[in-house]
């Protein structure tokens, strides 16, 4: 996924946190050539570096920043405002940050909820999805950037199953930054994608996030934002 804000980098693994649906038709997640446009150089292969990984966090959270920013009219009433970045932490140290009164949890991110309204990630939780691409920056923190808009709407809006609107609110999100121009999909991303959200559902024996839905509902979801977009998302 690349930004015409940032240089162009490479989509890969999305995180437990969000999902992609793998489908040839439009408006869904099938792989597609990225261009670039601005500053954007073309995309380079190698090995990621600390660099990257950094480039690539700031990226995402402009984009995903950008996107609700410019439409948030569209969809609901009141100013939009992002939440606090708290970033990167590593959950394995004795100071780790805290959300109402709790250590952040170890390899995994969140969105803490007002008073506190931050979104942070677990280092080691970033790194290891980066040694196979970037996207798994651009979704966790899409995902999570969600919660944050689920924070700021009526309560009458929010879905009782909360994090597959936030999966969906992810989808929009990012194909809707695609469509206004400051994302590009590049060749083989979604596969690699929808591949990392099997691995990381409720159905999987090796993973503990049962309020998150198995892998056919979280690609549905997020497949749902892709093709309808916000709205789509409170259908």
């Amino acid at each position: 996924m690349a930004s015409s804000r940032r240089r162009s980098t490479r989509l890969a693994l999305v995180a437990l946190l969000t999902g992609i649906l793998i489908a040839g038709s439009p408006g869904s997640l099938g792989t597609a050539s990225a261009t670039t446009s601005g500053n954007a150089p073309a995309s380079t292969s190698g090995v990621r570096s600390l660099d990257d990984i950094n480039e690539d966090i700031r990226s995402a959270q402009y984009v995903i920043n950008r996107f609700w920013a410019a439409h948030w009219s569209e969809f609901f009433s009141g100013r939009y405002s992002p939440p606090r970045v708290l970033g990167a932490y590593d959950g394995g140290w004795s100071d780790t940050p805290t959300c109402q009164g709790y250590p952040l949890p170890d390899d995994n991110a969140l969105y803490c909820w007002p008073p506190y309204d931050f979104v942070a990630w677990d280092v080691d939780l970033m790194r290891m999805g980066y040694r196979q691409g970037d996207a798994w920056v651009y979704l966790i923190i899409a995902h999570e950037w969600a919660h944050a808009v689920q924070a700021r709407i009526p309560e009458r809006l929010l879905s009782r199953q909360f994090e597959l609107q936030a999966d969906c609110l992810a989808g929009a999100a990012l194909f809707g930054a695609r469509d206004d121009g400051i994302l590009y999909f590049e060749t083989g991303d979604t596969a690699e994608i929808a591949a990392a959200l099997r691995a990381h559902a409720d159905d999987t024996p090796w993973t503990d996030v049962s309020d998150h839905g198995t892998a056919a509902q979280r690609l549905g979801a997020f497949n749902r934002g892709a093709r309808q977009g916000v709205g789509g998302c409170f259908a």
